[in-house]
């Protein structure tokens, strides 16, 4: 076994980056055809989601498999190599595995327990399998990364860990209170008719929403998915279908919008956004203005204090309290007059008891430093304090936006808009980095760990099968070799006493084969077991050609019950 992935995720990479980096359909069967076509990966599979990029192959080859699947993925993402690098990590064989298995379980996910990485999971395996990219390694992999997943999830109380990322989305939106509670009777835009947005819409179905659009490039899509939220036991919503033309009207009676689609570019403009709300928020106060009921900040200056050598009530209001302000412009021998007086009144005690800054031993050390600094550059700058400047508080959202795509669907810029709140998965992930982890997600590592194992011991144990079977099937002929010698020294023997020769010999040929064979598959599954299928190889002489041959018989008919499907 020789797996190899090479990827970026949102634990390694900005989204800045992932979102250059996503691929579209074409793209990723692009990248899975050239990965094959290379020369040190015979298998390939791509997992490719909204927030990780993972090229799987089995390599001849750890460094070259590394660089070309590298070159690949840069090539085909459009980000050129030398900014991709430093962002992607690469698992080995065991480590490979592990980190599969995690992902299956949802220890990988942005939200911690999330189930929806199983049927993306799912999705690559197929994609993989209608290409033929994928062999019995990533077959076997994938489907074992699939039933990992399942037993973590039903054994486990992960799913209290986390929840699907649409979920997490909408709590942010929510900002703490009960999804359902802020949910209700509210109208919902879903953009896009995919496995996510079908996840969002029937969310925000059962959370209460009064009614849900549906609005896809390909109509027949939204449409079943409006037919199927309508037809729903669980919930009353309202459902139907517009065409992506009627977007911008429904932005402006919508109070939620989900997008998650496939397009390169963006969906939502952030003039589109501010046409929806524009007319749906209150008159906001001017800048600059108090709002009623705050008082007006103090201005920042300097007062007169008695006996001080500076006329301090000369310093123009705006001016900070700090030592700089106080004494800016000011001559080298006024200065440490200054420092002299601070020194030896109260006035700095004064002035900390007001400020609560340092006392006036620290005043008098600042001002003799600034008295040395205008003796070198013959006069201390300026440093004014900002003025304060109370800005009008946002008004209440009057929209609420949800974008789960990667790249995104909706502008950026959205964020700065008054009346929207826009969640994305930048946020998100900023987010859930403080999401509380469940203790179940412990116990999800144990399963993990003895899961690989396993499927490192079948892996060697499987290695070894051909070998095996090359090695019995050689005992066959020489078996056969010798009965036919035997007829032709005995041709009187009757078939009674020829059957019972035959029989005997086989018996004692499978009795010296059987616990060397028994024990070989034992020592081959165990960690560094590899060597065990050469050694035997070597000891009974065995023709490499034919244990090839053995293991792609064994392949064949493995694809051939996969083509033809259960039973």
């Amino acid at each position: 076994m020789s797996l190899l992935v090479v990827g970026l995720s949102h634990r390694s990479a900005p989204v800045s980056v992932l979102e250059r980096a996503s691929l579209s359909e074409d793209a990723r069967i692009k990248l899975l055809q050239d990965t094959v076509a290379a020369e040190p990966a015979a298998e390939a599979a791509v997992l490719s989601t909204c927030n990780r990029i993972e090229l799987y192959a089995d390599v001849d080859k750890f460094h070259a498999g590394v660089a070309e699947l590298s070159t690949l993925l840069a090539q085909h993402s459009g980000v050129g190599l030398e900014e991709l690098t430093p962002y992607l990590y690469v698992h080995y064989e065991d480590r490979a595995v592990h980190h599969l298995f995690s992902v299956a379980c949802g220890l990988d996910s942005m939200v911690v327990g999330e189930g929806q990485i199983l049927g993306q999971i799912k999705d690559a395996l197929a994609r993989a399998q209608e290409l033929h990219t994928a062999g019995r390694l990533l077959n076997d992999l994938f489907q074992q990364a699939l039933r990992v997943g399942k037993r973590a999830h039903s054994e486990t109380g992960i799913d209290r860990a986390g929840q699907s990322l649409v979920t997490f989305g909408l709590e942010q939106l929510a900002v703490g209170a009960p999804v359902e509670t802020w949910a209700r009777d509210k109208k919902a835009l879903v953009i896009g008719a995919g496995s996510m947005s079908s996840l969002a819409a029937a969310t925000l179905a059962r959370a209460g929403v009064a009614e849900i659009v549906i609005a896809n490039r390909t109509p027949e899509r939204a449409e079943r998915l409006a037919e199927i939220l309508t037809e729903g036991d669980d919930t009353d919503v309202l459902a139907r279908a517009v065409p992506m033309g009627s977007v911008p009207f429904e932005l402006t009676r919508a109070d939620v919008v989900v997008s998650c689609t496939g397009a390169t570019g963006l969906v939502l403009t952030a003039d589109a956004i501010a046409a929806g709300v524009e007319g749906r928020i209150g008159e906001q106060p001017a800048a600059g203005t108090v709002p009623a009921g705050e008082a007006p900040l103090p201005p920042t200056s300097v007062g007169t204090e008695e006996g001080c050598p500076l006329d301090l009530s000369a310093v123009r209001p705006g001016f900070s309290v700090m030592g700089e302000a106080a004494v800016a412009g000011m001559d080298a021998a006024t200065l440490e007059q200054h420092a002299t007086w601070a020194a030896g009144t109260t006035a700095g005690r004064r002035h900390d008891e007001r400020t609560g800054r340092g006392g006036p031993e620290a005043d008098a050390e600042l001002i003799g430093a600034l008295a040395a600094t205008v003796s070198a550059v013959g006069r201390i700058p300026e440093r004014r304090r900002p003025e304060p400047v109370a800005e009008p508080p946002r008004p209440a959202p009057v929209l609420f936006l949800l974008d789960l795509a990667m790249p995104r669907d909706i502008d950026a810029a959205a964020h700065r808009l008054a009346g929207v709140r826009l969640v994305d998965i930048e946020s998100l992930a900023d987010a859930s980095a403080d999401a509380p982890m469940a203790a179940d997600v412990d116990q999800v590592r144990r399963i993990v760990s003895d899961e690989v194992a396993a499927f490192g011991a079948a892996q060697r144990a499987a290695h070894i099968t051909p070998t095996v079977v090359a090695l019995r099937t050689m005992a066959a002929d020489v078996v056969a070799g010798e009965i036919a010698r035997l007829e032709g020294r005995l041709p009187g023997l009757d078939d009674k006493h020829r059957a019972e020769i035959t029989q005997t010999v086989r018996r004692v040929v499978d009795k010296l084969l059987h616990a060397p064979t028994v024990r070989v598959k034992q020592l081959a599954a165990e960690p560094g077991g590899a060597g065990y299928a050469d050694a035997l190889r070597t000891l009974f002489d065995l023709d490499p050609e034919t244990v090839a041959s053995v293991s792609r018989a064994g392949e064949s008919t493995e694809k051939n019950a996969r083509n033809r499907g259960p039973a």
